[in-house]
């Protein structure tokens, strides 16, 4: 079959439909927002729910949102940015940091509608499967959908490591073992000591021990935060046990001071501003010029 011409002529323009702008900029899934957002009609106006986990090049956010026509309103929000202050220094973009980010976040949320105390969720990590149930005469488990976005959802994705934080936490979140590091698709068996070992930074610290001894370079290259903060294969478990406990001891956000700003940014016109600027100055030339004019002709 021969390759044939696309026209694209009037009737095709006059039919064009245009995509939603966040669908133009790649941004949005309309596909899976459209299932995730929408809610049953017996429920009324009861908010639909999402733990949104987004991952940066040097941070990983999540949150707790349900969506409005206004837009997405955010109930609470943890970001891997703040795991320094738990101890956390370094590889804040990695899986054992996922997962201590959505604990953050759940523990956060539960403290702030005073639930915290109902449900602990899962203290001892063990990496298994793990499901919040509602306790009789207290409020239900908070319930809430996983939002990957445009991420693909492969098995060991870091996604599924701030779902396993936020499940552990107390959060209630419809999910399965099967992306989780670990599942074997060819046997169908979950490991969850290899999911532990994930949660926990242990294959971070497997890979460091084997740059150590086959490739010092690269590990010096690779790891000069690690060895800036002395930190060392052998302490990473120690760090993220420690990184948990502080978490559930003390999970809320802390505002930080307005700094005081000595050096005001210069003042940048804008092209209707600059437009109408110049408009004022061109009148005022001209009636300078018919002044000079008149004074010139009554002399």
């Amino acid at each position: 079959m021969g390759f044939v011409k696309v026209v694209k002529n009037k009737a095709y323009f006059k039919r064009y439909q245009v995509k939603f702008r966040r669908r133009r900029e790649g941004k949005t899934d309309y596909y899976a927002r459209k299932r995730l957002v929408i809610q049953d009609k017996n429920k009324y106006n009861t908010p639909k729910y999402r733990m949104i986990v987004r991952v940066t090049n040097r941070d990983i956010i999540c949150q707790i949102a349900y969506a409005r026509i206004e837009g997405d309103m955010i109930v609470c929000a943890a970001y891997a940015h703040e795991l320094p202050k738990y101890g956390v220094k370094v590889g804040l973009t990695n899986y054992a940091a996922a997962y201590c980010t959505g604990l953050l976040l759940a523990r956060r949320l539960l403290n702030r509608f005073g639930m915290d105390k109902i449900y602990e969720g899962q203290v001892e990590v063990t990496g298994d499967e793990y499901n919040v149930e509602s306790i009789d005469g207290q409020p239900g488990a908070f319930t809430c959908y996983l939002d990957a976005g445009l991420a693909r959802t492969t098995t060991g994705n870091k996604v599924f490591g701030a779902l396993k934080g936020a499940v552990d936490g107390g959060l209630s979140i419809p999910h399965s073992t099967k992306r989780f590091p670990g599942y074997d698709s060819e046997s169908k068996e979950f490991n969850a000591e290899v999911h532990r070992k994930h949660i926990m930074g242990q294959n971070v610290a497997d890979y460091m021990r084997y740059l150590m001894e086959e490739d010092e370079d690269s590990y010096k290259k690779q790891f000069s935060q690690y060895i800036k903060n002395n930190v060392t294969p052998d302490m990473m478990e120690e760090m993220y046990k420690k990184a948990h406990t502080a978490i559930r001891e003390n999970p809320v956000y802390e505002k930080k001071p307005k700094r005081e700003v000595k050096k005001k940014r210069c003042v940048f016109y804008y092209y209707l501003q600059e437009k109408a600027v110049g408009s004022i100055s061109c009148i005022a030339i001209f009636i300078l010029l018919r002044l000079s004019v008149r004074c010139k002709l009554d002399h």
